[in-house]
């Protein structure tokens, strides 16, 4: 702009200048003319060398006139230009930022009503393009956060197969980075086989599709839920698809578990009941006349009717404590008084077996329990190490503590848990020894209430076994300060 309003002053100035040239130029050819002619009328008589010094005069004074008109001439002009294409130049200026996006910029023009009026309008404009950009990026902000925080995995693939949008449930779900999957082919992340056949499946049909389907990632089976749709632009234009997944490996294995449970409920109530009424039926069929008979079946009787009603019993002491709203009756708890206790309970068994305590004590413990459910635990615990150890060992009895807990371990020297079954040994009805497992007088359901009344303490329990060396149980429950 500034080049093109020198250009047009210049051209100005040298129109003017020519004009003014033209008018001195005819000026100095007609004033000797007119002195003559006016000397002649008022018989003036002047000698040539005066009226050469009066025609000398007149030229000084017709360049000096002219000059000073060029100069004047040249200054308005000059303003008056500015006056006229600056507002237009600082609009334009304005507009070129609007075209690079900076929707800050104003115009500040000043000038006549139509100047005023355009810069008004880009000025509207500016606004309006700021506040697009605003709601925009707003959009954008909650678009991100949804998408990052949402529980699925989420990834946006365009129509040329290419990653768009990825989040980071699903870049963590399959251990990759974003610089590994922006901009690249899926085929080349490295996906389960599974999840690229579902994503071609969607590519080549153009329709949403779901599917549940297995998939392994760092050697785990997992299940996920997985939903693809086109995604379709204005005037129908495909753009691509997106493909969302859930994550339901812990439904999957709540199910089983589920499943489990009620085969392995319905099989325990079944196989007292059945022993009940077999004998029931014997002896009405007259066997009740040997008194030996009689009393033998009375007995087998009588001990399947204690497993049932023990069966009973932890069920539904398992069901109250799984109860939304279960507490405990926290309070101050010695370790070494609970320990004495149980010790007590437990004895009685421990002696048939030929067994013997061996106690690491170096001091009492405060924990935050409840003095009755902690007995239950550890009378749990000892009877389960009593029950899976051989006559003649020693189960290992010690108190210590940390920084936040109270450490009970329960120490065995009996057959040892596999490594691959730990996680499960707190399951309902589940069983390490299936072969001893009836024959121990259990029902299956000791650990899964420890767990639970553990974790109702906001404490924990682990576990670490070897293979015919023995199991050791640690219990950690919250010091009292």
């Amino acid at each position: 702009m500034k080049s093109y309003n020198n250009r047009l002053f210049v051209n100005f100035i040298i129109l003017t200048g020519s004009i003014l040239a033209v008018l001195g130029f005819v000026l100095g050819q007609l004033f000797p003319f007119y002195i003559e002619s006016y000397f002649s009328k008022n018989n003036i008589d002047l000698s040539a060398d005066q009226i050469d010094q009066v025609r000398k005069q007149f030229s000084f004074i017709i360049t000096f006139l002219i000059f000073l008109a060029f100069a004047l001439i040249s200054f308005v002009a000059n303003n008056l230009l500015r006056n006229l294409l600056d507002p237009i130049e600082n609009i334009t200026q304005t507009a070129r930022e609007l075209t690079k996006g900076n929707y800050r910029s104003r115009a500040y023009a000043i000038g006549p009503a139509s100047i005023v009026e355009l810069r008004n309008s880009i000025n509207i404009l500016a606004r309006n393009l700021q506040e697009i950009e605003k709601i925009r990026e707003i959009e954008e902000e909650r678009l991100k956060t949804l998408i990052e925080n949402m529980g699925s995995a989420l990834i946006m693939i365009d129509r040329e197969a290419t990653v768009s949008i990825v989040n980071r449930q699903f870049l963590d779900g399959f251990e990759l980075t974003i610089d590994e999957v922006k901009g690249k082919n899926f085929l080349t992340l490295g996906l389960p086989v599974e999840l690229e056949k579902f994503i071609d499946h969607v590519f080549l049909t153009e329709l949403p599709y779901r599917k549940q389907i297995e998939i392994e990632v760092q050697q785990e089976i997992q299940y996920k839920q997985v939903y693809g749709a086109p995604v379709v632009g204005e005037h129908g234009r495909w753009l691509g698809v997106v493909i969302v997944m859930h994550d339901i490996s812990e439904l999957i294995r709540l199910e089983q578990i589920r499943k489990d449970f009620v085969a392995n409920v319905s099989h325990e109530l079944r196989t007292p009941i059945t022993s009940i009424k077999g004998f029931s039926e014997t002896l009405l069929d007259g066997a009740f006349k040997d008194e030996k008979m009689l009393i033998s079946f009375l007995e087998i009787i009588y001990q399947e009717s204690n497993r049932l009603q023990m069966l009973i019993q932890d069920l539904l002491e398992l069901s109250k404590i799984e109860q939304h709203g279960f507490s405990v009756d926290i309070a101050p708890t010695s370790l070494q008084e609970v320990l004495i206790r149980a010790v007590e309970l437990t004895s009685p068994r421990l002696d048939e077996k030929n067994m013997q305590f061996n106690v690491d004590i170096v001091r009492d413990v405060m924990v935050m329990g409840d003095f009755n459910r902690l007995i239950q635990v550890f009378t749990n615990l000892i009877t389960n190490s009593i029950t899976y150890s051989p006559e003649d060992t020693t189960i290992t009895l010690r108190i210590k503590e940390n920084n936040e807990y109270g450490i009970i371990e329960v120490e065995d020297q009996g057959m040892g848990i596999e490594k691959g079954e730990i996680p499960r040994i707190f399951e309902r009805f589940y069983r390490v020894d299936k072969a001893r497992s009836r024959n121990s007088g259990g029902t299956g359901l000791g650990l899964a209430i420890v767990k639970h009344l553990i974790e109702a303490h906001n404490g924990k329990i682990t576990v670490e076994s070897t293979v015919g060396v023995g199991t050791c149980m640690k219990v950690s429950i919250p010091l009292y300060k």
